[in-house]
C-alpha cells in the first residue's frame, strides 16, 4: 500500500503562511487512511529527511510571496541539493530530497503545491485571495493521494 507523506509548512498566526497549518486541520478531519502521513512545520529542516526517505510520495504545501495574490502553481519537485548543501537549516524541498537519497537511499516522487499570499502580517485570517483558492488546494491533495491508491 502506498505511503504518501503530506508536508505543510506554514506559521500561525502570520496570515497567509498560515496556509499549510489551515490545510493540516482539514486533511486530518478528511483523511483517515493510517498510511497517509500528515506533518505541520514551520519550517523546512533536516530532521524531514528521514520521514520522506520512508514515504511513496511526498506533497509539500506552502504559501509564498508573487506578484497574483490567490495564484496556486503546482511543480514536480527533483532531489538537488541548494547552496547551503541538502543540510541547511533552511532547506528547500529539492534539498530534503537530495538529503533524503544520500543518507537514507530513497527519495520518492514529489510535488510542490503553493499560493501566492497577499497578507503575511500578524493576524490568524487567511486574505480572500488565498482563501478562495483554500478548498481547491485540498481537492488537489486529495486527488493527488486518491490517485496514488
Amino acid at each position: 500500500m502506498p505511503n504518501p507523506l503530506i508536508g505543510l509548512v506554514g506559521r500561525t498566526p502570520c496570515g497567509d503562511d498560515g496556509l499549510g497549518w489551515r490545510a493540516a486541520e482539514r486533511l486530518r478531519a478528511v483523511v483517515h487512511d493510517p498510511a497517509v502521513e500528515i506533518l505541520s512545520v514551520h519550517q523546512l529542516t533536516p530532521e524531514l529527511m528521514d520521514p520522506i526517505s520512508r514515504a511513496d510520495r511526498v506533497i509539500f504545501i506552502d504559501a509564498r510571496a508573487g506578484a497574483i495574490p490567490g495564484e496556486v502553481l503546482e511543480s514536480t519537485v527533483e532531489p538537488q541539493a541548494g547552496p547551503g548543501g541538502a543540510f541547511s537549516h533552511h532547506a528547500t524541498p529539492a534539498a530534503l530530497l537530495a538529503g533524503a537519497l544520500a543518507l537514507y537511499g530513497h527519495a520518492p516522487p514529489a510535488t510542490l503545491l503553493t499560493v501566492t499570499g497577499a497578507d503575511f502580517s500578524l493576524t490568524e485570517q487567511l486574505s480572500p485571495a488565498v482563501k478562495d483558492r483554500f478548498d481547491g488546494v485540498i481537492a488537489t491533495v486529495l486527488r493527488e493521494v486518491d490517485s496514488d491508491r
